[in-house]
């Protein structure tokens, strides 16, 4: 009899689980489609799909409404870090990026520590020997080849995201000591990098439609996308390190 009954509560589960993923696969190719438009277009939309059907799926299983946070809400967790993991295990971008990139939020640091101000375009390329529209490549190749998140400053070559950095997958996110760093560094960019940031994490406008606010190019808002989150990288240094 045990049996039977262990039987009927696993294909209930199972019933409920195929429930949600039916019903919240919409959710899916809504963070898939969201996160493409960041992306180069060599990047597939069904590899995205599929990565976060199976975040989906873990979600579904996992769910603890005990924990308080909605179904949709850790659902939508999941799915975007699944999709995330699948773009990191094939990440495109030459090694040369994300070392020049590290090397930009060094030398803001520096520049930064030096002035007691926000470093300037001009002198961050001085400092890296380059001429201002070369630094302003190595920012527009930076900002093609990441996905830059709230939560993602320190990838690279060999480390980790910045939330298994701390404590564990999401226990960063929650961090409230981390949380007021990230918003006192966020406030503090210059008005022009703070604005991009909010347009395009709060407001949710792509990069065309940020130039057409602010009346630039969308290669120029790559640029000053890549430099603020560099800049947000530099001034969290002591987090990251």
């Amino acid at each position: 009899m045990n049996g039977v009954v262990a039987y009927a509560t696993r294909t209930q589960e199972k019933r409920k689980d195929d429930e949600l993923v039916a019903q919240y696969a919409p959710l899916v190719k809504r963070i898939a489609y969201h996160l493409l438009t960041r992306l180069p277009p060599s990047v597939q939309l069904d590899d995205l799909i599929q990565a976060g059907m199976i975040g989906l799926l873990e979600a579904a299983r996992n769910y603890n409404a005990s924990q308080g946070a909605s179904f949709e809400t850790y659902a939508g967790i999941r799915i975007r870090g699944a999709i995330l993991d699948e773009i990191r295990r094939n990440d495109w971008a030459p090694r040369s990026v994300h070392r020049k990139a590290r090397q930009v939020a060094e030398v803001m640091r520096e520049v930064e520590n030096r002035e007691g101000r926000d470093a300037r375009d001009h002198e961050v390329a001085e400092e890296l020997g380059l001429p201002l529209n070369e630094y302003h490549r190595l920012l527009q190749d930076a900002g093609g080849y990441r996905v830059f998140s709230l939560d993602e400053f320190n990838e690279g070559e060999e480390s980790e995201p910045l939330s298994a950095a701390l404590k564990g997958p999401y226990e960063g996110l929650q961090d409230q000591n981390f949380r007021g760093a990230l918003v006192e560094a966020i406030e503090g960019l210059p008005e022009r990098e703070r604005l991009v940031m909010s347009l395009y994490y709060v407001e949710d406008l792509n990069l065309r439609e940020i130039g057409e606010v602010l009346g630039v190019s969308e290669s120029r808002v790559s640029q000053i996308h890549s430099q603020a989150v560099l800049r947000l990288r530099a001034r969290l240094s002591e987090w990251l390190n």
